[in-house]
């Protein structure tokens, strides 16, 4: 019987194997992307190592010789001169292979004299008195110099022979065997199977009186090669249970405890059920058998065995008792498991750190937490010190439950014992507070985490990350996401485009690029989704620049684009005024079989709306009804607007109709779309009238509403009737803004009633609404076109006071004023000012100083 793992034989290890050769041993072998069947030889190499043929030492069998002419045919004799060379044939043999080194140039006289077949006839019969260290040289130097082809039967024998004191040796040699790298004597020259070098092993065992070859080969198969999926080394069993042969019982527990923990459970139970009918079971086999029941979830079939145990009088060790509780503690039968751990009591068996770390993980899973607790302290008073896996199931546990304080305790519990909190642990812990929303803790730990050098999993990453991002802190966002890069883990593509857009709206455009590129770096590209994200952010911040690039680095990479990437930028064209450029990109998205859907043809409308060609506009709305694109309110609050803005009420109010008539509700949009129509046209009576239509149908008129509504009130001159909108307002809990005061402020400035402008003033500060530019403007001009230029020039004052700058319209009403009073000279001052503060001066600041020269008053001033 052969110890496993193999000892290393005292012969010099250097001398009997180069490096090269020492290297298979521990080479791993790649895997096989054809599966092997049963029963199927092994017609090529499993590994990916090659010999050398110019560094072997000659005590090795050349795995690759060179070619060489074949070996001279035998000597023919007549029968009785035969039967006298082959008895000096068999005595040189044998004198050669007992030597206690390799005598080399004998042996090169008797190699040619020999043929596969006599000197495996010659070997097997001296077998039991050569030197294995000798006969390993004989077989090196008759494979290198002569290109000698053994038979599987010589290399098998000489395996066995190498077994006894040369261990190493020999599974080296079996290993280049299995792996098809040596030369073999075949009479079909078809490649060797497993199963013939199993039988092989398994004839000459017989003679040898063991079963360690076989224990090798089984072994080998199952460490060396099992790459191939256990399948040869099933082969294997199966081919020598058919012929009453097995393994030896410590091979046969490490054969099923290897198919046991690569999975292999349906193999490992026909494994089992052999050995049962065949083999005296031990406590062993056993006890490895009911791991793989419980690890199949066949509970039932490992307490049957457990039970079966007892009347083969087998004694069932800790490790056995430890399989049970966990495979019932594994099933949620907790009563059950605690009946074992009391009988193992009275067998004499006491409970192991495992047992009560399987109690304690069982009883967590189903949230009996004072239970464990209980198992805990007994387990304690036992002198047993909790180790890494209890204290992680405690916390792991009160965390799920949310109960953040008990596993804060638990940890400390930890820490004082001795035991270093793992990556686990603060896993765990993350997640809790995740769970509880208290995300700053989370935070803190993760920060923590980084600063140990733990491992951290994604999910503890993407849960802060993305809570980052929902508060706005994008930088902290992204630092955690270069973390995981450098940890090679990919943050899911929704997380991505969350910070990608938040980085965006942060206007933090650089860091988006950046992380966009790095994605793609490190093998985790950005989908289109996360690059669209980008490319609106990019199109938002005008950086058109930054568009093409990223749109040129998409379309090397493979991505392409979808309808959301041309709507994004259509949209940018559109704001821009490059309305052509944006039809171009309509062609384009038709070209590649993306059909533009109704946003897309809102954007073209829109954009010609605002250029004030209105029958091209409808010609493009055309074309959207004619690709059976439906459209939508806002296709028609867009055309509404647009006739609006050219004075074509009629227009609108047929869009309206049709509208209607199509069966889609009007929403506030449309209604603010007409009512802002209807004031700008003056036509205030159905501007009106579509309020009380909105109220009726329970649609709440909204700020923009009244903003129409006063405005075109104070435009007919009637800022009274306006300001009891105000109070309306009011009323339906809505507050007025900036805007609404300005349009009415403007209302009373238009008819001169300053004073009621005034108050308007004050009583946006009672609200605590400040004057805005416009309204300051709005002011300005008033007192100017009234010639009061004392209270003009103190609200120019305050306003700067304010911190707000003054535009080109403001200085342009300021400077007329001046103009009109004659003081031409104050008015270029101002110009000057103007200059100075990089405004631009425009038709109406030269027209204004242009008219104020040419004023009488401006003449007599000079004078």
């Amino acid at each position: 019987m052969i110890p496993f793992p193999f000892s290393i034989s005292p012969l010099s290890f250097d001398y009997l194997f180069p490096k090269t050769l020492l290297a298979m041993d521990v080479r791993r072998l790649t895997a096989v992307t054809k599966p092997i069947y049963i029963y199927t030889p092994i017609t090529r190499p499993l590994t990916c190592v090659t010999s050398s043929s110019t560094n072997l030492s000659p005590a090795v069998p050349q795995l690759n010789p060179p070619p060489s002419p074949p070996p001279p045919p035998p000597v023919t004799l007549n029968h009785s001169s035969s039967h006298r060379n082959n008895r000096s044939l068999l005595d040189s043999l044998s004198s050669v292979l007992s030597k206690p080194s390799l005598d080399s140039s004998r042996s090169k006289q008797l190699i040619p004299l020999l043929s596969p077949s006599d000197f495996d006839r010659f070997f097997f019969s001296v077998s039991s008195h050569v030197n294995p260290k000798t006969t390993l040289n004989f077989f090196s130097l008759a494979a290198r110099s002569f290109n000698f082809r053994f038979t599987l039967r010589s290399y098998c024998v000489l395996i066995l022979l190498l077994l006894s004191n040369h261990s190493s040796a020999a599974r080296l040699l079996l290993i280049r065997l299995i792996d098809g790298k040596l030369l073999l004597f075949s009479l079909d020259n078809h490649a060797i199977s497993h199963i013939q070098i199993a039988s092989a092993l398994a004839d000459l065992d017989t003679s040898f009186k063991g079963v360690a070859g076989v224990d090798l080969l089984l072994h080998l198969y199952c460490t060396q090669f099992k790459n191939v999926g256990f399948t040869c080394a099933i082969d294997v069993f199966f081919t020598l249970a058919d012929k009453g042969i097995f393994p030896s019982s410590k091979t046969c527990n490490f054969f099923l405890n290897s198919l046991v923990k690569a999975n292999e459970l349906q193999k490992a139970y026909q494994v089992f059920e052999t050995l049962s009918r065949s083999v005296f079971l031990d406590v062993y086999l056993c006890t490895t058998m009911i791991n793989g029941f419980c690890k199949g979830g066949r509970i039932q079939d490992a307490l049957t065995l457990f039970s079966t145990m007892e009347s083969l009088g087998i004694s069932p060790n800790v490790v056995t008792y430890n399989n049970i509780v966990h495979g019932l503690c594994k099933s949620g039968k907790l009563d059950e498991a605690f009946q074992i751990k009391q009988n193992m009591r009275k067998q004499g068996v006491d409970p192991s750190l495992i047992t009560y770390s399987v109690l304690i993980n069982g009883l967590i899973k189903l949230d009996k937490f004072a239970e464990a607790n209980s198992i805990l302290k007994e387990m304690s008073d036992k002198g047993f010190i909790p180790n890494e896996f209890v204290y992680n199931t405690l916390i792991a546990g009160y965390c799920k439950m949310g109960n953040m304080d008990e596993a804060l305790r638990i940890k400390d519990h930890m820490l004082f014992n001795g035991v270093e909190p793992n990556s686990v642990t603060f896993n765990s812990l993350m997640q809790g507070f995740c769970r509880i929303d208290q995300m700053e803790h989370a935070e803190n730990l993760l920060r923590e985490m980084l600063s140990r050098v733990l491992s951290i999993n994604i999910g503890s990453f993407s849960s802060v990350i993305q809570w980052l991002c929902l508060k706005s802190r994008f930088d902290s966002a992204l630092h955690f996401t270069k973390e995981m890069l450098l940890r090679d883990l990919r943050p899911n593509d929704g997380l991505m485009t969350m910070l990608v857009g938040g980085l965006c709206k942060d206007k933090k455009h650089f860091e988006a690029i950046e992380l966009w590129f790095n994605l793609s770096e490190k093998g985790f590209p950005s989908n289109i989704v996360t690059s669209n994200a980008l490319i609106h952010g990019l199109c938002e911040a005008g950086q058109m620049q930054e568009v093409i690039r990223l749109l040129k680095e998409m379309s090397q990479r493979g991505l392409t684009l979808d309808r959301v990437s041309y709507n994004t930028l259509i949209l940018r064209c559109c704001k821009e005024g490059r309305v052509e450029e944006a039809f171009r990109l309509k062609e384009e998205m038709f070209k590649r079989g993306i059909q533009p859907d109704i946003y897309t043809y809102n954007l073209l409308i829109h954009g010609i709306s605002n250029m004030g060609k209105m029958e091209d506009a409808v010609k493009v709305w055309d074309e959207s009804k004619r690709h059976g694109i439906v459209s939508n309110v806002f296709t028609y609050a867009i055309l509404i607007d647009g006739y609006g803005t050219v004075d074509q009420i009629e227009e609108c109010q047929n869009l309206f109709d049709d509208l209607v008539a199509n069966k889609l509700e009007p929403n506030i949009v449309i209604y603010n779309t007409m009512i802002k129509a209807y004031c700008k046209n003056g036509n205030m009576t159905s501007a009106c009238q579509l309020r009380d239509d909105m109220k009726s149908k329970g649609i709440l008129p909204n700020i923009a509403t009244y903003s129409s509504l006063i405005h075109g009130m104070c435009k007919l001159g009637l800022p009274d009737d306006a300001r009891q909108l105000i109070v309306e307002m009011r009323g339906l809990d809505l507050l007025p803004n900036v805007i609404c005061y300005t349009a009415l402020v403007r209302g009373y400035c238009r008819i001169g009633q300053m004073d009621k402008a005034g108050s308007l003033i004050q009583e946006m500060s009672s609200y605590n609404i400040q004057p805005n530019k416009i309204t300051y403007t709005v002011m300005i001009d008033g007192y100017c076109k009234l010639g009061n230029m004392k209270e003009a020039t103190k609200l120019l004052t305050q306003m700067i006071k304010n911190g707000i700058a003054p535009d080109v319209v403001t200085y342009n009403a300021f400077m007329n004023g001046l103009c009109k009073e004659g003081r031409v000279d104050d008015s270029f001052r101002v110009c000057d000012g103007m200059n100075s503060e990089g405004l631009a001066l425009d038709d109406i600041t030269y027209t204004t100083l242009v008219n104020g020269c040419y004023q009488p008053s401006a003449f007599s001033n000079q004078e």
